[in-house]
Order: C-alpha cells, then sequence, then structure tokens
C-alpha cells in the first residue's frame, strides 16, 4: 500500500488545514487509517485514526474538538481536519495505514505509512 499525504502548510494560531492522505490501492480501504505527527526533537506521536468504514475514530487528547478524521473510501482518501489550530500542533504529518481494520492508536500496528507533509503553525 502506497500513501501519500498533503495539504501541509503555514498557518496563523487559531487558522484551519485539511490534510489528505491519498492510496493507490484498493486494499487502502480494508485498513485503518492513522495520522501521526513529529515535531523537531520528538518521537512519532498518534493524533487520530480511523477504523475501515469510518464507524470509529479516535483522537489523543490534546487534539479532541479541534480535529476531525474522515475517510472517502470510494476516492481512497482519508483526511484530517484540523481547525483551531495551535503552535504546539507545527510537526510534520504522516498518514499510515494499520494492519488492522479497526482504529487503533498503537504505532506498531501501522505497517505502511506515507512520506509526511510541513505543518506549520505561528503565534
Amino acid at each position: 500500500v502506497q500513501l501519500q499525504a498533503s495539504g501541509g502548510g503555514s498557518m496563523q494560531a487559531g487558522g484551519s488545514l485539511r490534510l489528505s492522505c491519498a492510496s493507490s490501492r484498493r486494499t487502502f480501504t480494508n485498513n485503518g487509517v492513522g495520522w501521526f505527527r513529529q515535531a523537531p526533537g520528538k518521537e512519532r506521536e498518534f493524533v487520530a485514526g480511523i477504523s475501515w468504514n469510518g464507524g470509529s475514530t479516535l483522537y489523543t487528547d490534546s487534539v479532541k474538538g479541534r480535529f476531525t478524521i474522515s475517510r472517502d473510501n470510494a476516492k481512497n482518501m482519508v483526511y484530517l481536519q484540523m481547525n483551531s489550530l495551535k503552535s504546539e500542533d507545527t510537526a510534520v504529518y504522516y498518514c499510515a495505514a494499520a494492519r488492522t481494520a479497526s482504529v487503533t492508536s498503537r504505532k506498531a500496528f501501522y505497517n505502511y505509512w506515507g512520506q509526511g507533509t510541513l505543518v506549520t503553525v505561528s503565534s
């Protein structure tokens, strides 16, 4: 499964961005998908995840109420809508497909990774 993340950019605090994750293969639609981020000098952390059919979602506490993950399996796309951005959201964001259909925050369960897209939020 090949994944490609896009949509990053520079934004003022309080603004919004939408990240997109595209897959080139149909099998993407059978996988849980997650968004992770890695800030400079920090480990890659889970941000949000969605089950194969979109029926279940999961968020890290710091983005609850601000970020929304969604997917469109007909288009092989997963999205991360990011609202009320904060400077601490600055990071490289990665999408990844899990080896399970369910949603999970466990990085070890994700074995397909796209290249990252940089999000920079200035205060």
